[in-house]
């Protein structure tokens, strides 16, 4: 059974150990992360339509909105990896237009150095440090494997930032944003844009490199991860308010795309205050 095995929550974004033996749904974040992994089997991941293997001799990197799933290779036991998931201003366009913090490849190898890092920060993670100890240990290691993404990366593997310049889609963002639910109707959120529907998904995806529905169940996913560490609310309330009809509905949502019960995430997390 996946499970969390820590989460913390703090300035730099979320660091979790999970104990992981099931798929996900195919799924993106508003924030980047980098992967690990600290144990057990290796594991695949799909980036953009293209299949890594994750193992101790290799790192990967998934920037802002890219599409993205996990494929375990043990379905029993499972294994064990050190997720960094860094907030989304990390990623801001700077003032030429270009991200500040992007990963130039999705897959490079785990450099010495690197390797005694990752292990000392999961260690951390899962020892329960201060604040200060473990934000400064995490950013040290999100810098050093920024700047080996970049190694040898020539401007065909690089991947650069998108933007969002159709009125019409920004409109739609920002109608999903508003109130993010899994009630939306996206043919509505078409009309309020001025488009058809298959018009509205083609330039949706074509804008923004996810479909509307992924995009919206990136929303509802950062709506539930706050409501869970961040108030005491019960989970049946915590899913009425995000538009599920039911608590089992939003479990199932919640499980296929972050591996696990909110159940066991809430469990497990913590919130690192300053």
């Amino acid at each position: 059974m996946s499970r969390a095995l820590a989460v913390f929550h703090g300035r730099f974004g979320r660091a979790t150990v999970y104990q992981l033996n099931k798929p996900f749904n195919v799924h993106a974040h508003r924030e980047g992360h980098l992967i690990f992994h600290v144990g057990g089997m290796p594991a695949s991941i799909d980036v953009c339509d293209r299949r890594w293997l994750l193992d101790d001799t290799s790192i990967v990197a998934v920037n802002p909105w890219e599409p993205h799933n996990f494929l375990p290779a043990d379905i029993a036991d499972g294994a064990v990896f050190f997720v960094l998931y860094v907030n989304s201003e990390w990623f801001a366009p700077d003032a030429s237009g270009t991200c500040a913090l992007r990963f130039g490849r999705t897959h490079f190898k785990r450099t010495a150095a690197l390797e005694k890092q990752i292990r000392r920060a999961a260690a951390l993670v899962c020892g329960a440090p201060s604040l200060s100890t473990l934000d400064c240990e995490l950013r040290h290691l999100i810098d050093i494997c920024h700047d080996e993404s970049w190694q040898s990366c020539d401007a065909e593997e690089g991947r650069g930032a998108a933007g969002v310049t159709d009125f019409r889609v920004r409109k739609s963002i920002r109608l999903m944003s508003e109130s993010p639910g899994a009630e939306i109707e996206l043919d509505t959120i078409a009309r309020e844009a001025g488009l058809s529907r298959p018009h509205f998904y083609r330039l949706f995806r074509n804008q923004t490199g996810v479909t509307p529905n992924l995009y919206l169940n990136t929303l509802i996913m950062e709506q539930a991860l706050d409501a869970l560490v961040t108030t005491e609310a019960p989970i049946v309330d915590i899913s009425f308010d995000l538009g599920f009809s039911s608590q089992s509905g939003f479990t199932r949502f919640f499980a296929a795309n972050v591996g696990m019960a909110p159940t066991d995430y809430r469990r497990a997390a913590k919130v690192l205050r300053a």
